[in-house]
């Protein structure tokens, strides 16, 4: 699995580098076929203060590409933000790949 952690407008501190690694091994847990996931952490220059540090992510699956952005007032929050909704994608897309058809019972006479 290839991750890159980039910043706009920020420098990825080692603190908030570990914190994205630590979220990223809970899409693990539940889907060990992630090839790439793409970061990018930005804090955009707006007047206001309320959603300014935005997180957003690529992550390329086999036979999938999903993606996820949130915008919240603390960039902390707004990665966990980012990883439960690509837990929730990841999950979803398990699923569908799991075979869900059931053979038909026999009858025993």
């Amino acid at each position: 699995m290839n991750l890159t952690i980039s910043g706009h407008h920020l420098d990825v501190t080692p603190a908030l580098h570990n914190y994205v690694t630590a979220k990223m091994d809970r899409i693990t847990r539940h889907f060990d076929q992630v090839v790439d996931v793409r970061v990018l952490l930005t804090v955009e220059k707006q007047k206001e203060k309320q959603r300014r540090q935005r997180a957003e992510c690529n992550i390329n699956v086999k036979g999938n590409t999903m993606f996820a952005e949130c915008a919240h007032a603390d960039l902390y929050a707004a990665v966990d933000e980012l990883f439960d909704k690509l837990d929730r994608q990841v999950v979803r897309h398990k699923d569908r790949l799991q075979d869900h058809h059931h053979e038909p019972s026999k009858r025993l006479m």
